[in-house]
């Protein structure tokens, strides 16, 4: 017997349908080039369905980079995860697979943390407005950060917020010149991130 979907699940596959539309297109054409329109054609919507689940064209691109920076910090998660003591992490292998999953999702969608950021200075009152969203989202990282470390073994040489911060500041950076310049350097931008993780003493061998 064919499952039967709640109303909730229609609307929640609805929504991830137009997010996934709208992620295409925003990342091909930027937030200024991108039209409604595309995104519902794109979607196999209409432009009322965009409206009823986002409101506005500015609300739907947040939606896009909020999902994608969840993703990031998951995929973060689930590569720290493989490991299980500090000697064994290894910046070059972390590095390249870093470089593999960007390279397979394309330079087009690495733009849209660019595009992101660009948004906001230019939208002060969306930035205002997801201020908090965003120190959240630094503090779980941290927070995931602080209790890897401590589980690997190591100890953090400078706070663990601050070098959130920087991974999630650098990470668009890192993979924008890489496409930019054909020449990774995921490999030594994560070589100064774990210089940041020490064995602490009398724990070294």
């Amino acid at each position: 017997m064919a499952e039967r979907w709640t109303k909730q699940r229609r609307l929640e596959h609805t929504r991830n349908v137009l997010l996934d539309a709208a992620e295409e297109v925003f990342a091909r054409k930027g937030f200024d080039g991108a039209a409604l329109e595309d995104i519902a054609e794109v979607a196999g919507y209409t432009r009322g369905a965009i409206y009823s689940h986002f409101g506005s064209k500015a609300e739907m691109f947040l939606a896009v980079v909020e999902r994608q920076r969840q993703q990031f910090l998951d995929g973060f998660a689930d590569v720290i995860a493989t490991f299980n003591r500090l000697d064994d992490l290894d910046a070059d292998e972390l590095g390249d697979r870093w470089r593999d999953l960007v390279t397979a999702e394309g330079s087009d969608r690495a733009a849209l943390g660019s595009e992101y950021t660009l948004f906001l200075l230019r939208n002060p009152e969306a930035r205002e407005r997801v201020a908090a969203q965003r120190e959240e989202t630094v503090r779980a990282l941290a927070d995931y950060i602080s209790k890897g470390v401590v589980r690997l073994g190591g100890q953090l040489t400078i706070p663990a917020m601050d070098l959130a911060r920087v991974v999630l500041a650098a990470n668009d950076g890192v993979t924008l010149n890489s496409f930019v310049d054909e020449q990774a350097v995921y490999r030594p931008f994560l070589r100064m991130v774990l210089a940041n993780i020490v064995v602490p003493k009398g724990h070294g061998s």
